[in-house]
């Protein structure tokens, strides 16, 4: 199944089911208003289903203005150097033996089709195409043979980087988290229509129509089992919780010379089997 959090008519948010080019809207139905309580409710997703079958209507997706599919996570947890060939390119070389973990917030990243902002104090505005992992089951010290039993499904995120200020200092927090510099989107696609821990999945990530990141999630160094086995350790992981799972080679900064968005440029990241995540760039306003 496949979920889109968009603005209902009057402009609230509403969760819905997308059938091909329609969308079944499942808060109209009386399901939850969003993904993540509809993931925290008993049966839910198995819920959203029995509902949809029975709409007598639906709307044309076309016509829907998006919202990310989880607005407000308990937790983002985002990964670095989680590739080879990127942890090669970036200062650091060495690919690490450990995840690299940090916290991304919901203030940085709006929806698939809306700007993303270049903050007026930064030119070193970077890409970062991933694949998002969403969790659909508690649990606390996950074992790794059971993890993709907490995974309920999977997204797209464009991990925005102010690397000037990323690079300030060892911590990553301030070059990740600008407001409105990341994106998230579509849509939300349930495990069940992916490969498991979705590997072997092509991710590309393009600039103005220009390919500037192909790989395939086989080879990210710590897999979906793994990150949800490691972040379990430290912290109860709750339905809606998302794990932001890092990005391969091919970065604006490590280019020669560096490639940044600006504003009037697009870009497109693309997800074998999930979709594709698109948003324009604009200077931020003040």
């Amino acid at each position: 199944m496949r979920f889109v959090a968009f603005k209902r008519d009057g402009g609230s948010p509403g969760l819905g089911l997308r059938m091909d080019q329609e969308l079944v809207d499942l808060t109209a139905l009386g399901l939850p208003v969003t993904l993540k309580e509809l993931l925290q409710a008993p049966g839910g997703l198995d819920a959203a289903r029995s509902a949809a079958a029975r709409a007598k209507s639906r709307r044309p997706l076309a016509d829907i203005t998006y919202l990310p599919p989880i607005g407000d996570p308990a937790k983002a947890i985002a990964v670095g150097l989680n590739y080879v060939d990127h942890a090669a390119e970036s200062p650091y070389k060495d690919a690490p033996k450990y995840p690299v973990l940090f916290h991304r917030y919901p203030q940085s990243w709006v929806a698939h089709g809306a700007p993303l902002v270049r903050p007026h104090v930064s030119e070193s505005f970077d890409y970062e195409g991933e694949v998002v992992v969403v969790i659909g089951k508690p649990g606390r010290y996950v074992a790794k043979e059971r993890a993709l039993d907490h995974v309920a499904g999977y997204s797209i995120f464009n991990d925005g980087s102010i690397r000037d200020y990323q690079f300030k200092s060892t911590q990553w927090m301030m070059g990740k988290n600008f407001d409105a510099t990341g994106a998230f989107g579509p849509e939300f696609v349930t495990a069940d229509e992916l490969p498991a821990g979705a590997s072997g999945l092509q991710l590309r990530t393009r600039l103005n129509g220009q390919e500037l990141q192909n790989a395939n999630t086989r080879d990210m160094i710590f897999d979906v089992a793994t990150l949800v086995n490691v972040c379990s350790d430290a912290m109860t992981l709750f339905p809606g919780d998302i794990i932001i799972s890092g990005t391969p080679a091919g970065v604006g900064f490590a280019r020669k010379p560096p490639v940044w968005m600006k504003p009037g440029d697009v870009c497109e990241v693309e997800v074998e089997g999930i979709g594709v995540l698109r948003n324009g760039v604009v200077d931020e306003t003040r």
